[in-house]
């Protein structure tokens, strides 16, 4: 089946502590844009890619693609003051479509399988999130003290891509602007409407890179994916 994807990547790198947007920084002598890019652009089935950036950065991020083959699947659009105005700035500028996915711009190694399992899942539900199950022991804390163990079964740590009925979406995203409520991911814009959202599994190696450390990780997965082929 047929989708689009906004993808956000209008961030600042804070937290990266890099002086510039994370998604420029190098992996595998590639900006790491590039990586996650080739993912969708290199899919048939996506047949358009909304990269929402900063508009101080459009020109850099021009020049930058001027390297990829699927070019013409791309639309540059300006991003908001927050992730969530980006999206929604992003869903204002797609085509109308069955499906659309939202992706994290410096979330690399998704696979193609999960994407596929995403836009089945949305088609069927109306909505979809890749997520993995929490594997460490969660503590609620007050004041930097444990008051309880949390029971993690039953918890996922949630990803991207999110895949939704752009209908769907696009109703959520209206609705928080309505409300002027601010989520912290499009699932959750969805969840207060009432609506459900199915769980596709997805694997510990989609991880989003947003501390120094993270490019350690990245680097391993890089080095195990060489490996396995």
């Amino acid at each position: 089946m047929n989708y689009q994807v906004i993808i956000p990547a209008a961030g600042s790198g804070k937290r990266m502590g890099a002086g510039f947007n994370k998604v420029f920084l190098k992996l595998d002598s590639r900006p790491v844009i590039l990586h996650t890019l080739d993912v969708f652009g290199l899919d048939p089935a996506c047949k358009q890619i909304i990269l929402v950036i900063q508009r101080s950065e459009r020109d850099a991020f021009a020049e930058l693609l001027q390297e990829v083959r699927y070019l013409s699947k791309i639309k540059l659009v300006d991003g908001g003051a927050e992730r969530q105005y980006s999206v929604y700035n992003g869903l204002d500028a797609a085509h109308e479509c069955e499906i659309i996915l939202v992706h994290d711009g410096a979330r690399p190694f998704i696979q193609s399988s999960i994407i596929e399992n995403l836009v089945t899942a949305a088609a069927e539900s109306g909505a979809a999130i890749a997520a993995v199950p929490v594997k460490d022991t969660i503590k609620r804390a007050v004041d930097l003290e444990v008051v309880e163990t949390v029971n993690r079964s039953g918890l996922w740590q949630v990803q991207t891509p999110q895949a939704f009925r752009f209908s769907i979406l696009k109703e959520a995203h209206e609705k928080a602007v309505i409300d002027q409520f601010l989520g912290t991911d499009e699932a959750s814009l969805i969840e207060r409407m009432g609506q459900r959202v199915a769980i596709v599994e997805s694997d510990y190696d989609n991880i989003k890179l947003t501390t120094k450390e993270d490019i350690y990780f990245a680097e391993a997965i890089i080095a195990k994916r060489r490996r396995d082929q």
